[in-house]
């Protein structure tokens, strides 16, 4: 499946991700979107390794998720997840995400997550590096794409 903004990248359901019916656990989602986000932010020079961030970026915190379950992922496997961003402003930014089944074909669940980056030392919300700008101008949805 191609997609003309944002990225998608392959995640691992494993068996613990799991509930007791054999589908993926509602609260797995997040964990998932956070497993498809890091590599991409990691490959351009953003990251958190070894107790230390190679760019101030990496200290932010999720203000708000939501999530819209279409169809159950019923088992272990590769998901795709497809994600850009909707908004990136001074302090915070606003992705949208998908997660489909590896061809693309079947929506298993949809939403958004804000974050806003935040002053290591007040905690208070300070602006993005332009480090990050030029990351995240790679994620930006069109404008004059339909939403």
């Amino acid at each position: 499946m191609s997609h003309q903004f944002g990225h998608v990248e392959h995640v691992t359901v494993h068996f613990d991700d799991l509930d007791a019916m054999g589908i993926l656990h509602n609260a797995r989602y997040a964990v998932l979107l956070e497993r498809a986000l890091t590599p991409y932010w990691t490959e351009r020079g953003i990251a958190f390794s070894a107790g230390r961030h190679s760019a101030p970026d990496v200290f932010h915190a999720v203000r708000e998720f939501t999530i819209a379950f279409r169809a159950p992922v019923t088992g272990v496997g590769p998901l795709a997840v497809h994600f850009w961003l909707e908004h990136f402003g001074t302090t915070s930014a606003r992705y949208a995400f998908e997660f489909r089944s590896p061809d693309g074909e079947t929506l298993h669940a949809e939403g958004t997550r804000s974050i806003v980056r935040l002053d290591p030392a007040t905690l208070r919300p300070t602006a993005w590096t332009e480090a990050a700008r030029a990351v995240a101008a790679t994620l930006l949805r069109p404008a004059a794409l339909p939403a």
